[in-house]
């Protein structure tokens, strides 16, 4: 056996995340419910899906984000759950904002998140937002709904046909700002170099497909492009929602 040099040590390099977003109204609502965040400085990228009466949506969204933003920078350390932490902060503020303003009464927001912890990806989900991982050509969920289609339909034994026009296909079993009781989906991901990584809302996923994400994602473009054909095969399905995409790669 070779023994190494007592000064010598194993260096292991960074991966380094490249990452855009994007987000669009849709073709039928004429504001923007959602909102992304990417924080290269911190290893943090997140994407919120707001829901709510006149501008609630939109504020629960925004807040619920910065809230997990602001739960990171504080954080002494990035450990398994510095997310669900955050996440709880952030239900803690739409619900005490909701319940001291009125017209935020009901508000409440989707949220997926992603944190670099060393050379892994640390991903939290409330809701129906998605992470998609894409590698060697496919594409696979990382995320679980959190849905009655998914949580309640399936279970029931309902085929996908018949899911796909339920009058519950819609309706979330968990969301943040909505209940104090807080149920957090979290996964590890060891990415690879050249692996992608895709946060997305349900106006994105619920529409364009895994056919059609996949397509996009195994192109030579740049993740600009790739996030511009993303949203644009979610408005050729009709845009029937806010479409938002945030796209990483690790290299």
């Amino acid at each position: 056996m070779t023994e190494k040099p007592a000064d010598e040590t194993d260096i292991i390099e960074k991966l380094m995340i490249e990452a855009v977003g994007a987000t669009d109204p849709g073709c039928i609502r004429s504001n923007n419910e959602d909102y992304f965040l990417i924080e290269p400085d911190l290893g943090l990228y997140l994407v919120a899906d707001g829901m709510g009466g006149a501008q609630a949506g939109e504020h629960a969204s925004r807040l619920a984000a910065e809230t997990v933003r602001d739960a990171v920078t504080a954080s002494e350390s990035i450990a398994n759950d510095t997310l669900v932490k955050a996440f709880e902060q952030a239900n803690r503020r739409v619900m005490d904002k909701a319940s001291t303003d009125s017209k935020m009464e009901g508000m409440g927001t989707t949220l997926v998140a992603a944190l670099e912890m060393g050379n892994d990806l640390l991903v939290a989900s409330v809701g129906d937002s998605r992470v998609y991982i894409y590698e060697n050509g496919r594409l696979q969920s990382i995320t679980e709904d959190q849905t009655w289609v998914n949580e309640v339909g399936r279970r029931l034994g309902l085929d996908e046909e018949t899911l796909k026009t339920h009058p519950m296909r819609h309706v979330l079993t968990m969301a943040i700002g909505v209940s104090e009781q807080l149920r957090v989906h979290t996964y590890l991901l060891k990415p690879a170099r050249g692996v992608q990584i895709l946060l997305c809302s349900d106006g994105l996923h619920g529409v364009a497909g895994e056919n059609q994400i996949a397509s996009a994602l195994q192109s030579e473009d740049s993740l600009e492009a790739k996030c511009d054909a993303l949203i644009a095969a979610a408005r050729a399905g009709g845009g029937p929602d806010n479409i938002t995409a945030v796209l990483l790669r690790a290299s």
